[in-house]
């Protein structure tokens, strides 16, 4: 870990922490959001204010409280609020369709559901609890909780939703344990009262199991502006004397092409991060060069938000080709079939070990036992080897899976979406890299007889009424047959290399 903590002691929870934090450095910023300002004792206090609230609703120790929210102050104060209570914090992405939502608020169960929308999401369970955004900032200044309930170090915080290759989401839960190893492992993107540009949907990964960082290290974190653009990432970093910033490959290379680039003074900024895709040696010099600041590359997922990373020390090539070395407090292996580690080299499934990886799956212990072993090996879809240096590459998925965006998209979610388009027959649902946003959706189609196959505006606007939007298809490839397997399956492998003749 590097630097000291922003906030002394040893702590079992999240709201012994809180209370430290609000103690410690409670005048200390702790959230910027476009002109509202946050710090760690408005923060903690304003948690009092809604848990109070939510113990008027029913939420207790082990209820689910559900945030349909945008990023934003409100969010976090209700985060914490739920965590004072012992309760347990999901977050729906507001980029999920109707059907996702539905899914997970189902399998979640909650107690509360709390929406910025004017309305409630249609669908909600019978029984739960509603607030809109509003009911969060007037509570906020409300009389704070008299006494909350006594919370365990094993209770769960939060629950994280990917989706499963069947289109079923999977809720990846975390205790307080699991959030405090997250400090540890968070290596040199971290260091006391850094000041963080970020602009990750707090439902991912990114955030929510990071509640024990932002209070341990007195972390500021500064939302992007929206719509971005390299101009006001520029004014951000330098106006808010950012540290540390994410953004994605073709951000970075934009930020570096304008012209005032050589005039601005960048010493605040200590670090940057390759976000959803590596950056090109190149740019990683131009960056290094013209703003003074090393790009590294992290590697997680939903299961495990802290796996691998690389150092600012080292060199483009290593930035570009690799996701890096096991963090703090992680372990990584690859395996052969048959559950033996493989020599440097060679590619095999990729398998993590550690704090930060999941207790399990909410409420599913079969797809638990399928990727959590009794060894504490979380067996991921990725398949990679090892140089060696020890640095992970990273070779596909053992499953179809793409990530576009920084988002995990399963083609069968998709395909089975495309499938009920009346003007289609048969569809398969391949991912194929770009250098700009990682990895890009193309639907391969057979029209229905007699008819013409849809066009590609009319297959996207139907997949986004439905599934969320990074989910609908970037390309469209029409054929007259899907290429099969000897076991008359669809040959992804051939369907890929289909689109890319098609390119040609």
């Amino acid at each position: 870990m590097s630097g000291q903590l922003a906030v002394s002691g040893v702590f079992e929870t999240i709201g012994e922490l809180m209370d430290a934090a609000a103690a410690q450095i409670g005048p200390q910023e702790a959230m910027i959001d476009g002109d509202r300002r946050l710090t760690f004792g408005e923060w903690v206090r304003a948690a009092d204010g809604v848990a109070r609230r939510f113990a008027e609703l029913g939420v207790g120790r082990g209820d689910v409280v559900a945030l349909h929210l945008g990023n934003g102050i409100e969010y976090a104060v209700a985060y914490a609020a739920a965590a004072r209570l012992g309760a347990i914090t999901t977050g729906i992405n507001q980029r999920l369709g109707p059907r996702e939502v539905a899914s997970i608020l189902e399998r979640a169960d909650p107690t509360l559901y709390v929406t910025d929308a004017r309305e409630p999401v249609h669908g909600l369970p019978n029984g739960v609890a509603a607030l809109t955004v509003d009911a969060i900032g007037e509570a906020s200044s409300g009389p704070p909780i008299a006494d909350r309930p006594r919370v365990e170090a094993s209770d769960p915080v939060c629950i994280i939703w990917t989706s499963g290759t069947t289109g079923a989401p999977k809720g990846a839960w975390f205790d307080h344990r699991n959030l405090a190893a997250a400090v540890a492992s968070s290596g040199v993107m971290t260091m006391a009262g850094d000041r963080r540009l970020g602009g990750i949907p707090f439902a991912h990964a990114g955030y929510m199991a990071k509640l024990w960082e932002h209070f341990a290290m007195g972390v500021c974190l500064v939302l992007s502006p929206t719509p971005w653009s390299a101009e006001t990432m520029l004014a951000t970093i330098v106006g808010e004397a950012i540290t540390v910033a994410a953004a994605v490959p073709t951000q970075w290379a934009k930020l570096v092409q304008l012209p005032e680039i050589d005039a601005v003074d960048f010493s605040s900024l200590r670090i940057g991060l390759s976000a959803t895709a590596p950056a090109s040696p190149e740019l990683i010099e131009q960056v290094g060069a013209l703003i003074g600041c090393p790009l590294v590359v992290r590697y997680a997922m939903t299961e495990s938000p802290s796996i691998t990373g690389t150092e600012p020390d080292d060199p483009p090539d290593v930035q570009s080709r690799t996701v890096g070395r096991p963090q703090q407090g992680m372990e990584v292996r690859v395996i052969d079939e048959s559950g033996a580690p493989v020599a440097s080299g060679l590619i095999g499934r990729v398998q993590v070990r550690g704090g930060c990886v999941m207790r399990g799956y909410w409420r599913d212990p079969e797809r638990t036992a399928e990727v959590l072993g009794p060894e504490g090996w979380l067996t991921s879809s990725d398949l990679g080897s090892f140089d060696d240096d020890g640095n992970l590459v990273l070779s596909g998925r053992a499953d179809d899976m793409y990530i576009r965006g920084g988002f995990n998209v399963y083609p069968l979610e998709v395909e089975n979406v495309l499938a009920e388009h009346p003007g289609v027959r048969q569809v398969a649902v391949v991912g194929l890299p770009t250098p700009v946003i990682g990895e890009i959706g193309v639907a391969l189609v057979v029209a229905e007889p007699g008819g013409a196959a849809p066009a590609l505006a009319e297959l996207r606007s139907w997949v986004g009424d439905r599934l969320a939007d990074y989910k609908r298809p970037d390309e469209l490839l029409v054929v007259d047959e899907l290429p099969l397997t000897a076991m008359l399956k669809v040959d992804k492998r051939a369907a890929r290399a289909l689109v890319l003749r098609s390119r040609s």
